[in-house]
């Protein structure tokens, strides 16, 4: 049973529902892959301004974020959302190839059912400390090869917005964070695992010798051979990670050659390594490089290998878990909601927040049809987005009650890896590497590469 005052909040949700609503269609006819969401974030950012919100924008990069203060001291809580959608050209709703098959335009129309009950007269009145509302780009870690250029170009330092917001100081004073993502399991309305893999992100460039594919093709080096051969040995490398790491090495191939009668000579690979820590994701990426390279020396080509930090291994905090628990079986009831200890092989950039404090990423339902996949939709815009608000105002509002009690246990018991975002993105850093990994003597010797140089 909810109190008065809950039940004050989550009328003022019920209140802003058809804009809620409108919100999830506009998102949805209009899909952006990430650091490109400008419409999307525009529609946001009308969307908090009409609310009375100021915000602060991350001005070269979609997203923003705005901080609501109690006037009472106490720690801050960061609630998001993302913004981007995925590249799906076989969707049937597909708008220039791009669908949103994660359901993130949910997550966006629920944060505005949040921020519109946080702004109601009393909403605050109870509680202490402050909320940062955010929303951010670029979750999906696709079009690494554009991310590149990006980076290059000083724009970003990371391809995921949630670790570039970090570096760029957005989530500096943030003491904790939560956000509900959508999913399409219908046995309950939320739920949460203990947590998910990470992955670094990499490309294989391979440089062979063009040569006319049937009149002379021993005089080319096949640049495709050589990376079927690399993939193959990554293959036989599988039963080699341990099951308690799951890894996870998934590559595809970017560029496959320019004309059937040409022998390619420029052919790019992108893959994910994924695995349960960054220590046994550093491991497995060695072997990967190692079977790349080998690929290209056995067909005499030369590979570049350029290596990413993606997103950190996702650790919910336990506590934060206990409170939210407690949260949505109040609204939902205790057979709608399931916590459970299992380990997702997916990654999110929520991982990246869990290494520097305590996070909870759950789920909310209300979609339908195979995530990433062509008959993704929401099927249940009241679940996703609607009741989704509420179960977060909720959550805020059990944190930060009596003197944010709750959020302060919550950091007492906390005990993140990293010390601070300077420290962790230190520490990621030396995930980089571009390397020329093979090398040809002119004594017939083959020289691999398999480790950047000291920095």
């Amino acid at each position: 049973m909810l109190r008065d005052e809950q039940q004050h909040l989550m009328d003022a949700v019920d209140a802003y529902r058809q804009h809620i609503l409108d919100a999830e269609q506009f998102l949805w006819q209009h899909p952006e892959t990430g650091y490109r969401e400008w419409q999307s974030s525009a529609y946001m950012q009308e969307a908090f301004t009409d609310l009375g919100y100021q915000l602060v924008m991350a001005g070269d990069i979609p997203g923003f974020y705005t901080d609501l203060d109690t006037g009472r001291p106490g720690p801050r809580l960061l609630i998001l959302a993302e913004l981007d959608a995925l590249a799906c050209p076989t969707h049937p709703e597909a708008v220039d190839g791009k669908a949103h098959a994660c359901g993130h335009h949910a997550q966006c129309a629920a944060l505005l059912g949040v921020a519109a009950a946080l702004r109601q007269p009393g909403a605050l009145d109870r509680l202490s400390g402050s909320i940062r509302l955010m929303v951010v780009p670029a979750e999906e870690l696709i079009e690494i090869a554009w991310r590149e250029t990006l980076r290059q170009q000083g724009t970003i330092r990371y391809y995921g917005g949630k670790v570039e917001f970090m570096r760029r100081g957005y989530l500096d004073g943030v003491d904790l964070a939560f956000m509900l993502h959508t999913t399409s399991d219908s046995k309950s309305d939320f739920g949460c695992n203990a947590g998910g893999n990470g992955c670094l992100a990499k490309r294989a460039l391979y440089h062979g010798t063009a040569a006319h594919a049937g009149g002379s093709p021993h005089e080319g080096v096949n640049a495709l051979y050589a990376v079927q051969t690399g993939m193959q040995a990554v293959n036989a490398l599988r039963e080699t990670f341990r099951d308690e790491d799951h890894i996870r090495v998934h590559p595809i191939i970017t560029a496959g050659g320019a004309s059937v009668n040409i022998i390619p000579a420029d052919v790019r690979l992108e893959s994910y390594v994924r695995g349960a820590t960054l220590a046994c994701i550093r491991e497995a990426n060695a072997k990967v490089n190692r079977a790349l390279a080998a690929g290209a020396a056995a067909l005499g080509a030369k590979v570049t290998l350029v290596d990413r930090p993606g997103y950190a291994p996702l650790n919910n905090d336990p506590q934060l878990m206990a409170v939210a628990k407690s949260c949505l079986e109040d609204l939902a009831g205790p057979e709608r909601v399931s916590f459970t200890d299992r380990w997702s092989t997916g990654s999110t950039d929520m991982g990246d927040l869990s290494c520097v404090m305590p996070v909870m990423h759950g789920y909310a339902a209300g979609a339908s049809g195979m995530g990433h996949g062509d008959n993704y939709r929401i099927s249940d815009p009241e679940k996703a987005c609607v009741q989704s608000a509420k179960g977060q105002v909720l959550l805020a509002v059990a944190l930060l009650e009596n003197d944010a009690n709750r959020a302060r246990t919550v950091l007492a018991e906390a005990k993140p890896p990293y010390a601070g975002a300077a420290a962790y993105l230190e520490a990621i850093e030396k995930l980089s590497c571009d390397l020329e990994a093979v090398a040809y003597d002119g004594d017939g010797t083959v020289r691999l590469q398999l480790q950047a140089p000291s920095r």
